[in-house]
């Protein structure tokens, strides 16, 4: 029951935040405002009020990172292979990246940090930057070599180090690291701003979603789901059980790693002449279905 309790609340936050989009509510502007108060302000409060009294010790390893990297290079790997006779240039790009290019900030996160407790939601947050570090420039190269708009990787790569959760993410650790305890009225306003993260997240990723073109092509679209929401976790959950990592970096880990394709792919797709009528699609399709997969992972790993 618990399951299907947290399907229906996440599927019921994606379709309240399409609805309101279609019903003119959330129009473009409405929708950039939300956007900014779940990333400058929900998601920042979340990874700081998570990690502000954690070591940095307790929540990085070795084991963790190299786990990241080769999870995150594996099926991209994979991806690569699986895509690399489409016929289309800027479809295969897109094919690639969105098969491991995960929704770490507006589902898996705040997802993690509403099912599990503080010290995995500290270490799905670290998770965050390590993995984010890893895919953003990924990406980026991927789309360069493969797609072709003239982008520059410079801007790219500055929008990724002013990330404002990524900065969230470097004060709480020196917070942590330093011993100091803030002021229990700013806590209490930041966890209060937190636990917004999850329904504001939901609703501006349900906002976002639509598909662009009445074509559906079963087997792309297929394989990238398969790849993204079925071989990555499953590939993560082999991996970090190999490595034997402690049981909170091993439950925030699978989960991160089994989000659906992030929302900035169709971005991305635009920005370096990608197929992005494809990648809508895609978003579409992997959201949807990895609300049930989600679910079941985090009772699984939990």
């Amino acid at each position: 029951m618990e399951v299907a309790g947290r399907l229906v609340v996440l599927l019921a936050l994606l379709v309240t935040g399409t609805g309101l989009r279609i019903g003119g509510v959330l129009d473009a502007g409405r929708t950039a405002r939300l956007n900014a108060l779940a990333y400058y302000v929900a998601l920042p409060a979340l990874v700081f009020v998570s990690t502000y009294d954690q070591s940095v010790g307790d929540l990085l390893s070795g084991a963790l990172v190299v786990g990241l990297v080769v999870v995150m290079g594996g099926t991209a790997a994979v991806a690569w292979i699986v895509h690399r006779n489409r016929s289309s240039g800027p479809r295969r790009s897109v094919a690639v990246v969105q098969s491991y290019h995960s929704n770490l900030g507006y589902l898996g996160l705040p997802l993690v940090a509403a099912s599990f407790d503080a010290h995995v939601a500290a270490i799905a947050s670290v998770v965050y930057g390590v993995l984010s570090l890893i895919q953003v420039p990924l990406t980026i190269v991927l789309f360069s070599v493969l797609g072709s708009g003239d982008t520059s990787i410079r801007h790219e790569l500055q929008r990724l180090l002013t990330d404002p959760v990524l900065g969230a993410l470097a004060a709480g650790l020196a917070v942590g690291g330093l011993g100091v305890a803030p002021p229990t009225p700013a806590i209490t306003g930041l966890d209060a701003a937190g636990t917004l993260a999850l329904p504001l997240a939901l609703l501006c990723v349900g906002a976002s979603l639509r598909l662009e073109s009445s074509r559906f092509d079963l087997a792309d679209t297929g394989s990238v789901t398969l790849l993204k929401i079925g071989v990555m976790p499953a590939l993560a959950w082999l991996v970090f059980s190999l490595l034997a990592v402690d049981r909170a970096a091993f439950a925030a880990s699978v989960v991160m790693l089994g989000t659906p394709t992030s929302v900035s792919t169709y971005l991305f797709a635009g920005e370096f002449g990608g197929d992005t009528a494809f990648a809508s699609v895609n978003i579409f399709v992997t959201t949807l279905v990895s609300i049930a997969t989600l679910s079941a992972l985090v009772v699984l790993v939990g």
